[in-house]
């Protein structure tokens, strides 16, 4: 079949790319029917995946992660707008503890702490204040390695969350979560889409690109 394609001018082939959950659902999914639509003569393996996976060793075609951890040696093309994070609990939370007036308040709540997969550590939650950026240590009974599972949390009324922002849009327009210290919470560079340095990019991998290609 990929020869049939190929002799009619048409990418084809397997495509195997490295994304995170967020990455995938955020600016994958939104294109993805589309770009099958259009081109019945490719196939798409998503690889779930928090580490920073050696995509030249593994023979990956391309990996989806923020612009700042993609390494210099890679061509990168932007895919996404830029990720704001949001402070959120749920309203049952709230109304039991004292709402926090600055990230420094943050110490006296129950927070709902991130493992990071790659290095093991507790994630720090960033702010910035007047155009500096800090972070802060957050304490709390609850701690996961996956943001589905901080959210469902705090849903359930458990603590504070620091999650992506469109992850919970739904849940804060229906009432279910409320977003706190919103101010404080910057904007940094969305998803980039990188692969190794070649004359030529094959295809498949070009047309994957131009579908997700971020147009402000």
């Amino acid at each position: 079949m990929h020869a049939v394609a190929a002799l009619r001018g048409k990418p084809s082939g397997t495509l195997r790319i490295t994304a995170t959950k967020h990455a995938i659902s955020s600016v994958v999914m939104p294109v993805l029917s589309g770009f099958l639509a259009s081109h019945p003569d490719i196939r798409v393996e998503m690889l779930v995946d928090d580490k920073l996976t050696d995509i030249v060793a593994n023979r990956i075609d391309a990996g989806i992660r923020f612009g700042d951890l993609v390494e210099k040696d890679m061509i990168a093309v932007r895919i996404g707008p830029d990720i704001r994070m949001a402070v959120v609990g749920a309203p049952s939370y709230l109304a039991d503890h004292p709402v926090p007036r600055t990230p420094r308040e943050l110490s006296g709540q129950r927070c709902i702490n991130y493992r990071q997969v790659r290095s093991g550590g507790l994630y720090a939650w960033d702010f910035e204040e007047k155009g500096r950026p800090f972070a802060v240590r957050v304490e709390g009974p609850l701690v996961f390695n996956n943001s589905d599972l901080i959210r469902e949390a705090a849903l359930a009324g458990q603590g504070l969350a620091y999650v992506y922002e469109n992850e919970v849009v739904a849940d804060l327009k229906a009432g279910r979560l409320r977003r706190i210290l919103e101010k404080w919470c910057p904007a940094f560079p969305g998803y980039y889409l990188y692969h190794p340095s070649r004359r030529q990019t094959p295809p498949a991998l070009a047309a994957f690109i131009g579908a997700l290609r971020y147009k402000p």
